[in-house]
């Protein structure tokens, strides 16, 4: 990218010419405003995940599951009466995929 040297606006290659979009100030294209390819990635780590069941990316409280006493939940809410009621609260055990729910 190239900044206008009189309105600092984005200027934008235009027939051979770097041309700014605000004032209209032309610059000819030289060797040092020239694109550059690389082949190399600028990011150091890149993790891939491939067996989804893996990774939660669900909330989880401490709660007792009331099936096998395991002390944590994955948790979500649902509106399921009408819209001025409370909303539901489910929890699922990450031991025994125990799902339960809890009203307020």
């Amino acid at each position: 990218m190239m900044f206008c040297p009189q309105c600092k606006g984005l200027m934008i290659s235009s027939g051979g010419q770097m041309k700014c979009r605000k004032c209209g100030c032309i610059r000819e294209i030289t060797a040092d405003h020239k694109l550059k390819k690389t082949d190399k990635r600028l990011e150091k780590e890149i993790t891939i995940v491939d067996d989804q069941d893996q990774v939660s990316t669900m909330p989880t409280a401490t709660v007792q599951c009331p099936e096998c006493g395991n002390m944590t939940a994955i948790w979500w809410l649902r509106q399921l009466r009408s819209a001025d009621e409370s909303e539901v609260r489910f929890f699922r055990c990450t031991a025994c995929s125990k799902t339960w729910r809890e009203y307020d």
